[in-house]
């Protein structure tokens, strides 16, 4: 069966971007992850290691926010690489990064890259 497991709105300061200023002034950006998997028998018997553990998910989208990116798409990118490395039961990834209040001449609320990828 096909289990589903998402980080929906996980808030992060970091510093990506091309100008001067975001690498030192930084910004908040949401996450947002959702994961697939093919879940057997054990995950219905209550334990963790045949399904998808969204602690694990998280963390990595923390720990790959940390490292300074001019482009979001590298940032999402990392976040599906780790992804895949660190969770073997891992079939399919969608990561959509989203910066908040953009340094742009236009009133918008936010800016966002979204990929996806099948192992």
């Amino acid at each position: 069966m096909k289990a589903t497991v998402k980080v929906e709105n996980l808030k992060i300061y970091a510093f990506h971007g091309c100008m001067e200023e975001e690498k030192a002034i930084g910004s908040d950006y949401i996450v947002n992850i959702e994961a697939e998997c093919f879940v057997g028998n054990d995950a219905f018997n209550d334990k963790i290691s045949d399904t998808i553990d969204y602690v694990d998910l998280a963390r990595i989208a923390k720990r790959e926010m940390l490292t300074r990116s001019k482009l979001l798409e590298a940032v999402v990118k990392r976040i599906i690489d780790r992804s895949f490395e660190e969770i073997n039961v891992l079939n399919k990834i969608s990561v959509t990064v989203s910066k908040l209040n953009p340094p742009i001449n236009a009133d918008v609320e936010a800016v966002s890259v979204t990929m996806e990828e099948e192992r």
